[in-house]
C-alpha cells in the first residue's frame, strides 16, 4: 500500500469512529443548553479543560511517548505500556498533595472529587487509546470513539434529564465514558498479555520522559491558549460569558472533527515517512488538500452559522454566535501548526514544539489582556486565531530543515481574503446576507479548482481500480 493509500485508508477508518462520536457531542449542545445554565455550562467547561492543563503535568506527558515508542520497532511494546501506566499512577497519586491548593484555586471546588475520578481515567484511558492507534489497531481505536460517546449520550439523558443532577450528572456521564473504554480495550484489545510489572524498565522509562517532557510545557502553552481565556472572560466579563464562549467553541469543533479524523492517521504516516525519500513533495500535496478542505469547510460553516445557532441552541446562547467566526480561523490555523507539529514529533525533537508554544502563549495572553476589557468576549476569539497563526509561521520557518512545503499561493491566500470578507459581511449584517456569502463560496470553490481536481481525480481513479478489482472476482 503506497504512502497516499494508506494515509486515505486510516483517515477513513478514523472518520468513521470520529464521525459517529462528534455528531453525537454536537447533538448534546442542545441538551446541554437546556439544562444548564450559561453559569453551570461555563463551570463544567472550567473543570473538563482544566483537566486538559494537569494531565500533562502529572503524567509528565507520557502517553505521548506511547504513540512514538510503540511505533518503533527497536523497542519492546509492552514494556513501553507498562512504564507508561506506572507513571500515570505515581503522577496521579502526587496529585493528591495539593489537594488543598487545588481546593483553593479551583472554582469548582464543590465538585473536587469528580475532578480527581477524572484526572485517573483520562489517564490511563490516553496510554491505552495511543497504544492500540500505534499497535495498528486502529479499527478499535475508531470504534471505541463511537462506543464513549454513546455512553455520554445514555449517561446524560439518565443523569440530566431525568434525574436532574446538574453539573454533576454531566460530569458522571464523562467518567463512565472513559471506564467503558478502557474495559472495552482490555477485553477486545486482549491487552491482559502486554500487562506485567516484569515489563518495567527504569533505563526505557528515562528514554520516554525525555521524549515527552518537553511536551509537557508544550502541553501548558496550549492549555494557556485553550484554557486561560475562558479565566480572564470568567473575571473579567462573568461566568456566564464563558458559558456564551464555550458553546461558542462548540461550533468550530466541527471543523477540528476534520483535522482529528485527519491528524490521527497523519501523525502514523510522519512518523512512517520520515526518512523517505520524496517526503518533501508528499508532504506539500497532502498539505495543500489539507488547507483546502478546511477552508472550504469554513466557509460553509460562516454561510449557516446563525441559522445553525437559531435552530439547535437554546435562545439564551444566540449571542455565542458573534465568537464563532474567529474562532473557526483559530482552528484552521492550529490544524496547520499541528500539521507542521509532526515533523518534530517524527523527528524527536520534541523542545521545537515547545519553543513554538512558548511563542503562541505569550501573544494568546498579551492580546486577551489587551482586547477582554476593551472589546468583551470576542477578544479571546481573536487571540485564540492570532496565536496560532504566529505558530503556525514559527513552525513553517523552523521545518524548513526536515522538509520543505510547497504552499499553493493563489488557492491558499485567496481562501483566506474570501474567508475574511464573510466574515465583514456576517457582522455588518447587511440584506440578503445569505446570497452574498453563497456567492463568496463559489468564488472559493473557482479559487481553488486545482486542487479540486486533483483530489477529484484520485478519488475517482481510486474507485475504478476497487471495481474492477471486484469485477474480476
Amino acid at each position: 500500500m503506497n504512502r497516499y493509500k494508506k494515509l486515505a485508508f486510516n483517515s477513513i477508518i478514523f472518520a468513521i469512529g470520529n464521525l459517529g462520536s462528534k455528531l453525537i457531542a454536537l447533538v448534546l449542545v442542545p441538551l446541554y443548553t437546556y439544562y444548564l445554565s450559561t453559569g453551570e455550562y461555563g463551570t463544567v467547561d472550567l473543570l473538563t479543560t482544566t483537566i486538559g492543563l494537569i494531565m500533562p503535568v502529572f503524567t509528565l506527558s507520557i502517553y505521548d511517548a506511547v504513540l512514538r515508542f510503540v511505533m518503533d520497532k527497536n523497542y519492546n511494546k509492552a514494556q513501553v505500556l507498562n512504564n507508561a501506566l506506572l507513571l500515570s499512577v505515581m503522577g496521579y497519586l502526587i496529585s493528591w498533595l495539593l489537594y488543598p491548593v487545588f481546593r483553593a484555586v479551583f472554582p469548582f471546588d464543590d465538585y473536587l472529587m469528580f475532578f480527581y475520578i477524572m484526572l485517573l481515567t483520562s489517564s490511563v484511558n490516553s496510554s491505552f487509546m495511543q497504544f492500540i492507534r500505534a499497535n495498528g489497531q486502529i479499527k478499535l481505536f475508531a470504534s471505541i470513539g463511537i462506543v464513549s460517546s454513546i455512553v455520554v449520550l445514555f449517561g446524560n439523558v439518565l443523569f440530566l434529564v431525568h434525574l436532574h443532577l446538574g453539573i454533576a450528572g454531566y460530569l458522571l456521564s464523562l467518567i463512565a465514558a472513559d471506564l467503558v473504554s478502557i474495559l472495552t480495550i482490555l477485553t477486545f484489545g486482549r491487552m491482559m498479555q502486554y500487562l506485567s510489572l516484569a515489563y518495567l524498565r527504569t533505563n526505557l522509562l528515562k528514554e520516554m520522559v525525555i521524549y515527552s517532557a518537553p511536551l509537557i510545557p508544550n502541553a501548558l502553552m496550549w492549555w494557556v491558549m485553550g484554557v486561560s481565556d475562558r479565566y480572564i472572560i470568567s473575571f473579567i466579563v462573568g461566568v456566564g460569558a464563558n458559558g456564551l464562549y464555550a458553546v461558542a467553541n462548540k461550533i468550530p469543533s466541527i471543523i477540528s472533527m476534520i483535522n482529528t479524523i485527519f491528524f490521527q492517521a497523519w501523525q502514523m504516516s510522519a512518523i512512517e515517512e520520515a526518512n523517505s525519500e520524496g517526503k518533501s513533495q508528499f508532504y506539500s500535496n497532502v498539505f495543500n488538500i489539507l488547507s483546502m478542505v478546511l477552508l472550504i469547510s469554513t466557509s460553509l460553516l460562516l454561510i449557516f452559522l446563525k441559522l445553525i445557532i437559531h435552530l439547535v441552541i437554546s435562545s439564551d446562547f444566540y449571542e455565542s454566535w458573534k465568537y464563532v467566526p474567529f474562532l473557526l480561523l483559530g482552528v484552521v490555523f492550529s490544524s496547520f501548526s499541528g500539521f507542521l507539529g509532526t515533523n518534530y514529533i517524527a523527528a524527536k525533537n520534541t523542545f521545537g514544539v515547545f519553543r513554538t508554544s512558548v511563542i503562541g502563549a505569550a501573544v494568546n495572553v498579551g492580546v486577551n489582556f489587551a482586547l477582554i476589557p476593551f472589546i468583551g468576549t470576542n477578544g479571546a476569539s481573536i487571540s485564540t486565531m492570532l496565536s496560532f497563526f504566529v505558530i503556525w509561521l514559527l513552525r513553517a520557518y523552523e521545518t524548513r530543515t526536515f522538509v520543505r512545503i510547497d504552499i499553493k499561493m493563489q488557492g491558499f491566500i485567496g481562501g483566506l481574503v474570501i474567508i475574511f470578507i464573510q466574515i465583514a459581511v456576517l457582522y455588518s449584517d447587511i440584506a440578503y446576507e445569505m446570497l452574498w456569502q453563497m456567492l463568496l463560496f463559489l468564488v472559493l470553490l473557482v479559487v481553488n479548482w486545482h486542487e479540486i481536481k486533483w483530489l477529484g481525480d484520485k478519488g475517482v481513479s481510486v474507485v475504478r481500480k476497487k471495481l474492477k478489482k471486484a469485477s474480476n472476482y
